[in-house]
């Protein structure tokens, strides 16, 4: 069980690195991550490399027993490099450059950025492929925060030569994005640019592409220093740190390529119902490589900088957010920073060791979280104990928030809805592409995939004749993967499986809007009430048993909820988006029908369990005390449990039997 911090040594006076050292292992610190913002201080200028101080620090590290997760540095150019090479500046959808003074100002396609970064990467891991105290490469950090999409100069060329790849003519593109419309037919590449700024409306197919095209863009950049890395003769695994559910960058698609996942979390302290956020975090990080445990690789010891209001963590809210991770299968908890910065945008940023030193909460509660990592037994990595699924998939996100649709739809918030619900009802899931293998799953949830591939679509199909129950929801199977419609109207994949046809889709005011409207629509049926919004489609069941119906409104008396059998399964189809209770209701009536029990029952609502092979974690994230019922033995002190009292922020680890 890895435990540490980003180390920025480079920020602090020589003198301090022996103190860092000594308290480190007085927190029980494990590994570092180390380098990742020190282009600046390792190449001086374009011709001067000064290995020195890094050489000093890995090998104070080492001799101190602390194992080093080494950065490639790449992340932040340093002014010398902007100023030489200008074209290396990413650009906004005006054209306008990012300049150098923040972050993640560079172009990801930029073959100026690419050489030096190249250049910096080989001298690194030539110069520490083999060093001892290495245990894991960093590559960059956090592809895509800051500068969601470049529009550059850079940016246009690359694209010219990705859509060449991809369709090798250009009236390939010209059908795929139906450019026959608005007379946007192009008869050259040369004549294609990004979406820059424009009167109106982009033509929906290029910024589908174009998403495409940053994600790959990005992962290329990872691709090219992850091969110089190898190409040293470095053995360790290698990774970059990804941000949960971020909109960006196919995590879905990078998995692969990573030897192992890492993830930035950073819950609100001001929301009481942040620890979901946590748990959907840490069960999309190890379901994005199953079998492999993951990292946590930058947490808040205590408050941050970035919010508007920035609430310091309750105690013991650090070590129950920590020991949420290993639950969903981390291991290693690791934190920005180790040291809290002096200077810069994030000195205000908390850290392992407080500018206020060790006489503080944070630091005792950092210290004792190490003592209890190092306490626990080995872990096991996912065992494929949970039986539901919800699908995400990161194209359908892109196509979906595509502007000059029926109404805005919030693709993350809703796939959330679903996973809260899931996660009020003490349920474990997993989050997969649609193209995942299903079979090991009971339950798939398949809220809103606009666009469905034919793969996709297939998978579900195969899914359910199988013998699984499978829920999907409004505005699901309407476009292709070029964001078309299909012949034949909406659904057509799904229309046999689902035994429904979907005439339009109703769309209802947006909650938060103040135009005149109707914003809700009533679902009633045996055991459902509730009120959905967004969406009341105009569906038809020709081959499915009505399960409720909308009542009052527009869409009195059209079927809102079905049901049909399908081989040795069952398909639902949900024609609105539902509240809360609603979700519930539903998500609890499929999972009875398919036979799925929750992790532990009678839960209080702000208690968690999660199973990790034998250990059964049990968390109280709320501000009563809570008395759970389980039985087995202490992970960490090895005595009998029967039964729990935790208080606010407290957690059991239990040695269950299963």
């Amino acid at each position: 069980m890895h435990y540490g911090a980003d180390y920025n040594p480079e920020q602090w006076p020589e003198e301090v690195w022996p103190e860092d050292v000594a308290r480190m292992q007085e927190a029980g610190v494990t590994m570092v991550s180390l380098g990742i913002f020190s282009w600046a201080r390792i190449q001086p200028s374009e011709h001067e490399f000064d290995f020195a101080w890094l050489d000093r620090i890995i090998g104070l590290l080492h001799e101190g027993g602390i194992a080093v997760d080494l950065a490639t540095a790449t992340a932040s150019p340093p002014p010398w490099a902007t100023v030489a090479y200008p074209e290396m500046l990413a650009a906004d959808e005006n054209g306008t450059p990012y300049w150098h003074g923040s972050r993640q100002h560079y172009a990801p396609s930029s073959p100026a950025y690419r050489g030096l970064a190249a250049a910096l990467v080989t001298k690194i891991a030539e110069r520490y492929a083999a060093h001892p105290a290495v245990v894991l490469w960093h590559v960059n950090n956090e592809y895509g925060c800051h500068l969601n999409i470049d529009y550059s100069d850079a940016a246009r060329d690359a694209f010219r030569r990705w859509l060449q790849r991809r369709y090798d003519t250009i009236d390939a593109v010209n059908k795929a994005w139906g450019t026959m419309f608005w007379s946007q037919r192009y008869s050259s590449f040369a004549e294609v640019f990004p979406p820059r700024h424009a009167p109106y409306s982009h033509n929906p197919g290029q910024l589908l592409d174009y998403r495409r095209f940053t994600s790959d863009m990005l992962l290329e950049c990872y691709r090219v220093e992850r091969d110089i890395i190898r190409a040293a003769g470095a053995g360790q695994p290698i990774t970059t740190n990804f941000m949960g559910a971020f909109k960006p960058v196919n995590y879905a698609q990078w998995a692969g390529e990573l030897d192992v996942i890492s993830d930035d979390l950073y819950p609100d302290p001001n929301d009481p119902e942040s620890f979901r956020e946590g748990a959907f975090h840490g069960d999309l990080m190890r379901s994005l490589k199953p079998g492999t445990p993951w990292l946590l690789m930058e947490q808040a010891s205590n408050a941050v900088n970035w919010r508007p209001t920035n609430a310091p963590k309750a105690p013991g809210q650090l070590a129950a957010q920590s020991v949420q991770a290993v639950a969903r299968g981390a291991d290693g908890i690791l934190f920005f920073q180790w040291r809290q910065s002096r200077a810069g945008s994030e000195k205000f940023h908390s850290g392992m060791l407080p500018h206020a030193g060790t006489a503080t909460r944070t630091w005792q509660e950092v210290v004792a979280l190490g003592r209890e990592l190092d306490a626990l037994p080995d872990l096991p990595a996912d065992d494929g104990s949970a039986r539901v699924a919800i699908l995400l998939d990161w194209e359908n996100w892109w196509a979906i928030e595509n502007p000059d649709h029926p109404v805005p739809l919030d693709y993350l918030s809703l796939v959330r809805g679903w996973y809260d619900a899931a996660h009020r009802l003490h349920v474990q899931v997993d989050l997969l592409p649609p193209t995942a293998d299903l079979a090991p799953y009971d339950v798939v949830l398949a809220p809103h995939l606009y666009l469905l591939t034919a793969q996709a679509a297939a998978t579900l199909r195969s899914f359910v004749e199988a013998g699984g129950h499978l829920l999907v929801t409004a505005f699901t199977d309407v476009v292709d993967e070029h964001d078309r419609f299909r012949p034949g109207g909406f659904g057509t994949q799904l229309r046999d499986l689902l035994g429904v046809v979907i005439e339009d889709f109703g769309a209802l005011v947006p909650t938060e809007s103040t135009a005149p409207g109707q914003q809700y629509a009533q679902v009633a049926g045996e055991g459902i009430a509730f009120a959905g919004s967004l969406l009341a489609e105009e569906v038809h069941a020709v081959d499915a048993e009505v399960l409720a119906r909308f009542e009052g409104g527009r869409g009195d008396g059209r079927p809102a909820f079905t049901t049909a059998a399908r081989g040795a399964g069952r398909a639902y189809y949900l024609a609105t988006v539902p509240d809360q209770a609603g979700a519930e209701q539903l998500l609890r009536q499929v999972l009875a029908g398919a036979g799925v029990d929750p992790v532990l029952p009678g839960l209080p609502p702000m208690v968690e369990a999660i199973r990790r092979g034998r250990l059964l974690t049990v968390i109280n994230h709320g501000a009563d005390e809570a008395r759970v019922v389980v039985r087995g033995r202490d992970a960490l002190g090895g005595g009998e449990v029967d039964g729990v009292t935790l208080q606010p922020f407290d957690y059991a680890l239990v040695l269950t039997d299963h």
